[in-house]
């Protein structure tokens, strides 16, 4: 799996970030896996992006239900004319 950025995830509907995080939750664990039974992982700092991409996950989904815009209330912030 890639990283996914913020911006990205925030584009998913809900349903598509459920199937996302299910799958690079199923991929840290075969990761994991792998090292617990003495393997070696073909990248190291995967299982660091791996981690970072279900919290940002998380985040959205967490946020969606809380009723919070992140994403819109931020380009309407910067969209706006600053007061002199």
């Amino acid at each position: 799996m890639a990283i996914m950025k913020m911006g990205k995830i925030r584009e998913l509907t809900d349903a598509e970030l459920k199937v996302k995080l299910f799958d690079h939750q199923k991929e840290l664990n075969s990761e994991r896996g792998l090292l617990a039974a003495g393997g070696r992982t073909s990248n190291p700092g995967k299982l660091r992006e791996l981690k970072k991409t279900i919290s940002r996950i998380m985040t959205v989904t967490h946020e969606r239900k809380l009723g919070i815009a992140r994403g819109a209330a931020k380009a309407a912030h910067q969209a706006a004319p600053k007061k002199s």
